[in-house]
C-alpha cells in the first residue's frame, strides 16, 4: 500500500499539464501553418471534433463558409470575428485555387503574393489566355516557384 501511495505521489509531479500542452496538441498544431485565424480554428473546433478534420480537405470558399455555418448551427461557439478569422485562414491554407477564374485580390490571399504579382497573373490570363499548367503560372514575372510548388495540390486550371 505504501509503494502504491508513493507511486501516485510521484506521477502528478512528473506531469504538469498547466506547464505545457500535451504532445498531441503540439503535434497537431505543428501541422497547421501559422497565421491569423489558426488560434480561432483551434478554439472553436476543439469542442466537437478538433481542427484535424480540416487536414486533407480542400474546398471552395463557399463550401468552407457553408461548413462553418453548419458548425455554428450545430452548437459551435465563436464570435463573429473568430468565424471571420477562421474562414480567412481556411481560404488561405485549405481552399481550392481557381487559377483562371480567381480575382487578383483572391489570388493575392490564396497564393500569399504581393498585389502586383496577383495582378500580373490576371494580366497574363487576359493577354495570352488561360494558364494551362503550373509551369505557365511560374512564368509570370514575380511568381516564386517555391510558393507555387507548396500549393500545387490546390490548383484548378
Amino acid at each position: 500500500m505504501a509503494i502504491a501511495a508513493a507511486a501516485l505521489a510521484v506521477i502528478p509531479s512528473a506531469q504538469s499539464p498547466a506547464a505545457q500542452p500535451p504532445a498531441s496538441v503540439e503535434a497537431s498544431s505543428s501541422r497547421f501553418p501559422p497565421g491569423p485565424g489558426r488560434d480561432a480554428l483551434f478554439k472553436v473546433c476543439s469542442n466537437c471534433h478538433g481542427p484535424e478534420s480540416v487536414l486533407g480537405q480542400l474546398k471552395t470558399h463557399d463550401e468552407w463558409s457553408k461548413t462553418l455555418d453548419e458548425m455554428a448551427n450545430n452548437g459551435a461557439q465563436g464570435s463573429d470575428e473568430e468565424w471571420s478569422q477562421i474562414l480567412a485562414y481556411l481560404d488561405k491554407n485549405y481552399s481550392l485555387i481557381f487559377i483562371n477564374k480567381a480575382s487578383a485580390k483572391d489570388l493575392e490571399s490564396m497564393l500569399d503574393v504581393a498585389p502586383g504579382v496577383a495582378e500580373a497573373i490576371v494580366r497574363r490570363r487576359s493577354e495570352k489566355g488561360k494558364l494551362a499548367s503550373i509551369d505557365d503560372l511560374k512564368q509570370v514575372p514575380g511568381v516564386a516557384a517555391a510558393a507555387i510548388d507548396a500549393r500545387k495540390e490546390r490548383f484548378i486550371f
